[in-house]
């Protein structure tokens, strides 16, 4: 008989003595932590509390696509202006908006309010606000596009689309981390 993929798999799992077995979580653990410290990282020096993210609509088109992976940075001392693309969330969304900035109104105070719209939109943004809010303050910004790499993040989107493919392409990745055998 022939031995399929999966009985290799188990085979290989029982030939592996605790000690590798450790190894291989610990490998496994210093992957994870390596990536929440680069992304904590990218935090402080963007200033953004998402410096990456993943244009989810086509609202922003041409500019942007669906799947577009856009980075951000959020320096407080960097005035807004019209024409600027940003990112914000508004009270009772849960995701955040890329639209870009089409009016501003600045007081003597110092005191920044703005308005958004989607450059594929015919509307602007006033019906997205939280009710009653007709303009968005500099609290709302969670960053500001500074750059972008087209179609990256469309597996950020299949991935939310299609949860089984999330949990199978999580499932092998561990999978191989975990058998990995060092040269």
């Amino acid at each position: 008989a022939v031995a399929g993929p999966d009985m290799d798999l188990f085979g290989d799992l029982r030939r592996m003595n605790k000690r590798q077995l450790y190894y291989q979580v610990l490998n496994f653990a210093m992957i994870v932590s390596s990536a929440l410290m680069i992304w904590k990282g990218l935090i402080v020096i963007t200033g953004s509390e998402s410096p990456i993210v993943v244009v989810l609509s086509g609202s922003m088109e041409p500019a942007f696509h669906r799947g577009d992976l856009l980075f951000l940075t959020n320096f407080h001392d960097d005035p807004i202006r019209a024409g600027e693309i940003v990112v914000f969330k508004v009270e009772g969304r849960d995701i955040p908006i890329v639209h870009r900035v089409i009016k501003v109104h600045e007081k003597g105070n110092g005191n920044i309010k703005f308005l958004t719209k989607g450059d594929n939109n015919e509307v602007d943004d006033r019906g997205l606000y939280k009710e009653g809010q007709n303009w968005l303050e500099k609290k709302d910004v969670v960053g500001r596009a500074r750059g972008f790499l087209p179609y990256v993040g469309m597996v950020t989107i299949i991935m939310n689309d299609y949860p089984k493919f999330k949990y199978a392409l999580l499932a092998v990745m561990g999978a191989y981390v975990l058998l990995k055998r060092e040269s």
